[in-house]
């Protein structure tokens, strides 16, 4: 899949499932779960044990019907180990111009971490297809998006903590691109009780979520143009 249609998948699903497990066969497991949820797209963090390896057989096993990509990519190390195992997109927590300049070099979609203002225009203008803001939650959740998004309309964020599914819909509906989200969608205790009924039942709500804020946000563009 090129890179121009990862970015169409992860915009036309909304949820970018951030997978922090604590073995390698929990994260398999919280693959096969969100995708089970109509998510096919799974952020494998390089703080998984045998990440790379982990993101070497989704990739095989998944024959491109799955979007896979590595999370909290700190340098060019990294960055290079999740490529050569196949990740189709690289997420960092932070800006690494370094990481950025190696994903597009290689033809891969890039999500590199910002938070101020100065930081999220210095990533996009480094060629970051979207830009990840973390940790949102902290400095404003929803109502920080859309502050960002009135000086800077053409960069796609993705917010990245705080998203529940209580926020979700603010944050889609304050010009999120998408979301990414961790610990409410795929939740440590469901995976280790073996729960996986759960974070499929999570990931159907996330996407249910998302399509029916896109929806009211069409609704109410039809409804402002047509009362002109």
């Amino acid at each position: 899949m090129d890179k121009q249609k990862v970015r169409e998948r992860i915009v036309e699903i909304g949820v970018v499932p951030v997978v922090r497990a604590s073995s390698a066969r929990e994260a398999r497991i919280a693959a096969d779960a969100v995708c089970e949820g109509g998510i096919p797209i799974v952020e494998i963090t390089m703080t998984v044990p045998g990440a790379v390896e982990v993101i070497r057989e989704l990739t095989r096993s998944s024959a491109g019907d799955v979007l896979v990509g590595a999370g909290t990519v700190l340098n060019i190390e990294a960055a290079r180990k999740c490529l050569d195992a196949g990740a189709q997109f690289l997420v960092s927590p932070g800006l690494n111009q370094q990481v950025i300049q190696l994903a597009a070099r290689e033809e891969k979609l890039m999500m590199a971490g910002a938070l101020t203002p100065t930081e999220v225009i210095t990533a996009w203008e480094a060629g970051s297809d979207f830009v990840k803001v973390f940790p949102c939650g902290q400095v404003g959740g929803a109502k920080y998006i859309k502050a960002l998004k009135g000086p800077l309309p053409q960069v796609p964020l993705v917010p990245t903590g705080g998203v529940n599914l209580h926020t979700a819909a603010e944050f889609i509906e304050a010009g999120a691109a998408a979301l990414g989200v961790g610990g409410e969608l795929v939740q440590a205790e469901a995976l280790k009780s073996g729960k996986m009924e759960t974070i499929v039942e999570n990931a159907r709500k996330f996407v249910e979520i998302v399509k029916e804020a896109r929806a009211r946000m069409t609704a109410a563009s039809v409804a402002a143009k047509s009362s002109r």
